[in-house]
């Protein structure tokens, strides 16, 4: 076979000497092979390369039928192997080249073409979900949005994808965006689409309603159709590539549900704060633009799918079916929607960005409420270590001595002891002549001995200004008294006792 300027060399030796024999002699082949590419040209067709007969050639529609009939897929060697049971002596080789050949015709005649989609502003969001990162052993998922036209990007965890959760986050994503384009295109799922019926998707009721609500059409986009969900499928992609813990972006897992909100929102600020490839600008200054071909978001969130409204109380919890159930403090006074997930009550309050999950709890009852100390500021005082606070002057003269005068009080009030306050008012002149420190000190030492009589302070503030160690105090117990003992009275009623 000739390659294309072999070809031409042969008609250029042609049109020179008019005669094959010649031309053949000038370009260094066989005489009739310059007959068949000057009889080719002559006939008006393109003097291609000329193809030798080979062995596969009584097989080629064969293996086309074989081809169409596996739509492209059959492998060469099993070709072969059918090929060599009719009758075929040709190589491997050969075979896989037949195939190859007729597979690229196939496709080039059941090729897919697609018209470029050019987003308008305004016009498209899509979604989908993707699997999110285990925490605690519990599956989470991904809520993944697409502005077309902008590229403005929106991902929120979630902990599973029912119609009430695809609520939520719609419109949180909604009012991120800050404002309702006109469709929002998704999958076939069951939450947005019941049943198929003539190839036509029915929606389900709920979702009717929500786009109903916010004055949007939602569409289902066609299986396998990279020109539908392309940008959501990019999105999730990309989400999970950065989001979720793998070997390749060494993400720590996430210790909570909160990290992986954080971790979220920290992924979009990033990525919409950077130039985007196929616009080149900058995705978050495009959503500036595009918010002026949006619609008016509506004041409230569709509600039906948040279920039930309750007014939290005065100690942060809601009732539900006569149980308590503890929700974040600074809700306080305010509303928030309630719905059950099977055994979960799952507790959402809207708030500027939208409907934010808060918390969930197991079902509870009327005796065993559910309350989750995460839910409630740090406890600085409990009945069972109450410290001391001053509520007049002269208390908080006495506790401005130091530590010791909170502990002396503290195990004075525990012991019962009298006449507390003119003690406290004592102690407060012995610091006047001693100095703050030691009587503080002796305050100290006086609550860890349990001395608490009128004397005792003076006794002790003596003891340690002349060089007494405070640090070995001894108590009152069951092996030992502080009794004074009678070795003084030894000998008592002898004459040398009498004497003495």
């Amino acid at each position: 076979m000739k390659s294309p300027e072999e070809i031409m060399e042969i008609l250029e030796a042609y049109d020179l000497t008019g005669s094959y024999r010649s031309a053949a002699e000038l370009a260094g082949c066989d005489h009739h092979t310059v007959r068949r590419y000057v009889e080719r040209r002559g006939l008006g067709q393109a003097p291609a390369r000329m193809r030798a007969a080979q062995l596969i050639d009584p097989f080629v529609d064969k293996v086309e039928e074989w081809v169409d009939r596996s739509r492209g897929k059959i492998r060469a060697d099993v070709v072969h192997d059918k090929l060599v049971a009719m009758g075929y002596e040709g190589s491997q080789r050969t075979t896989r080249r037949a195939v190859a050949q007729v597979k690229r015709a196939w496709r080039a005649r059941h090729r897919r073409v697609f018209r470029p989609w050019i987003p308008e502003p305004g016009l498209w969001l899509q979604f989908d979900w993707a699997e999110g990162p285990r925490i605690r052993r519990r599956r989470t998922f991904l809520w993944c949005a697409w502005l077309a036209w902008s590229r403005f990007r929106v991902v929120i965890p979630t902990w599973d994808t029912t119609l009430a959760t695809v609520t939520g986050c719609l419109d949180a994503t909604l009012r991120r965006l800050g404002g309702v384009p006109t469709y929002v295109l998704t999958d076939n799922e069951k939450t947005v689409t019941s049943e198929h019926v003539a190839g036509l998707a029915v929606r389900h009721p709920e979702i009717v309603a929500v786009s109903r609500h916010y004055g949007m059409t939602v569409k289902t986009c066609l299986p396998a159709d990279p020109q539908s969900k392309g940008g959501s499928e990019a999105t999730v992609r990309i989400a999970k590539a950065d989001l979720v813990p793998t070997e390749a972006n060494l993400r720590e897992h996430y210790p909570s549900f909160g990290a992986l909100e954080g971790a979220c929102r920290e992924f979009c600020d990033a990525v919409n704060a950077r130039v985007h490839r196929a616009t080149g600008r900058v995705p978050a200054e495009l959503l500036v633009e595009e918010r002026t071909r949006l619609h008016r978001l509506p004041a409230e969130p569709y509600a039906s799918a948040l279920g039930q409204t309750r007014r939290v109380m005065w100690d942060a919890t809601i009732s539900v079916d006569g149980a308590r159930y503890s929700v974040p403090h600074q809700l306080i006074d305010a509303r928030v929607w309630v719905r059950w997930h099977g055994d979960e009550l799952v507790i959402t309050h809207v708030g500027d960005d939208g409907p934010t999950e808060i918390a969930r709890h197991q079902r509870a009852s009327r005796l065993h409420p559910s309350i989750k100390d995460e839910h409630y500021p740090p406890r600085h005082s409990d009945p069972l270590h109450r410290q001391p606070s001053a509520r007049t002057r002269d208390e908080a003269d006495f506790l401005a001595l130091g530590d010791g005068a909170a502990a002396w009080v503290s195990e004075a009030a525990e012991t019962g002891v009298m006449r507390i306050r003119a003690k406290m008012a004592h102690a407060v002149t012995l610091a006047k002549l001693h100095g703050t420190a030691a009587v503080d000190r002796a305050l100290g030492t006086a609550a860890v001995a349990g001395r608490f009589a009128h004397d005792d302070l003076d006794a002790i503030l003596d003891y340690q200004a002349h060089g007494g160690d405070s640090g070995s105090s001894t108590r009152a117990s069951e092996t030992h008294s502080l009794q004074p003992g009678t070795a003084a009275w030894h000998g008592f009623g002898t004459p040398q006792g009498g004497e003495g």
